[in-house]
């Protein structure tokens, strides 16, 4: 998700489960349920940086702990206060801790996929509910905030006198509306891998298929089929009346084993990016020196989230042997 729609969620929890929590905490908490996006920082370093930091420790249930730990004991050792110092930690640790949490169960809910045991495991988990950017969720959250604050004016204006925390009922409202929508995202991302499984391409069965949610419509989605010979990208819609066709989708077929592809497969930076790509795409390319091996995520273009694509990249010489191999951003590959 993107901060604005983190930083609006975190207010919402925090507003909606913390009504009476002071406007520190209210930052402090606000702040840990948008931290973990600093590992975006990391694209400054490089794409190998990128690939080894982005969704990986700030997005794993230690770093959440130790987000929310982080913004308690700065909001205590900033604004110290000698009465309730204890309460004042646990309320802000708790506050920033539920934000963080929200905010790795909406990354976990989109397809960038998430390290949820880092540093124990690496492998990335990702449901393909959401998108990066849901307009919808952003709407409902703007809502949220916002109309408890033009209430408030209303009732100044007319001299009424409010009752109960400040905008904790809109709070509440947005989140519930923000899981009855998930909740729905979720009925419809079943019926499109559904549809996906049911199909034979080019008279092959699916081994495999994911669909990946479009931003603007909740009906619709983009799919991938993985077959024995091919990889198959397509739209699909979903929901009452939906018709889907098999055929009209984009069909880019997998390479032929060879000594250079199985030689490419065996490096360390093809390791490292199979580990973590959901639909692995390999290329073989004969060059003046040898043989240039790519391999790419098709997930990522699938999802929309082809800006800081990665890929990977290993040279070879005529007789397989390896020359260079490296993590590589994956626009440069048209370079």
């Amino acid at each position: 998700m993107d901060p604005i729609t983190h930083g609006l969620a975190s207010f919402a929890a925090t507003r909606a489960f913390f009504p009476r929590a002071s406007r520190l905490t209210v930052v402090a908490a606000v702040a840990a349920g948008t931290a973990a996006d600093l590992d975006e920082l990391s694209a400054f370093f490089g794409p190998s940086a990128y690939f080894a930091a982005h969704h990986t420790a700030t997005h794993s249930l230690l770093g959440t702990v130790l987000l929310a730990l982080l913004a308690a004991a700065l909001l205590s050792a900033l604004f110290p206060k000698k009465e309730n110092q204890p309460t004042r930690f646990l309320v802000a640790f708790a506050a920033a801790f539920l934000a963080a949490a929200l905010h790795l169960a909406l990354d976990l809910a989109q397809a960038g996929g998430v390290a949820l045991f880092w540093p124990l495991r690496t492998q990335r988990y990702a449901l393909d509910w959401l998108g990066g950017i849901d307009p919808w969720i952003l709407a409902i959250l703007v809502a949220g905030v916002l109309f408890p604050l033009l209430l408030r004016l209303v009732t100044e204006e007319i001299g009424a006198k409010e009752k109960g925390p400040r905008g904790r009922w809109g709070a509440l409202l947005a989140l519930l509306a923000m899981l009855a929508y998930t909740g729905a995202r979720v009925s419809l991302h079943a019926s499109a891998v559904a549809a996906l499984d049911s199909r034979t391409y080019r008279g092959q069965m699916a081994h495999r298929a994911a669909a990946f949610p479009e931003a603007a419509s909740p009906f619709a989605w983009r799919g991938i089929v993985e077959t024995e010979s091919a990889l198959h990208l397509l739209a699909v819609p979903a929901g009452p009346g939906a018709s889907f066709n098999p055929e009209a989708g984009q069909t880019i077929f997998k390479p032929e084993p060879s000594a250079a592809l199985d030689a490419a497969r065996g490096t360390d930076a093809a390791r490292r990016f199979l580990a973590v790509a959901r639909f692995p795409k390999a290329t073989v390319e004969k060059t003046p020196e040898g043989y240039r091996v790519t391999l790419r995520d098709l997930a990522g273009a699938a999802a929309g989230e082809s800006a800081r694509s990665l890929a990977a990249a290993i040279d070879l010489t005529p007789d397989a042997q390896v020359r260079r191999q490296a993590i590589i951003w994956e626009r440069d590959l048209a370079q």
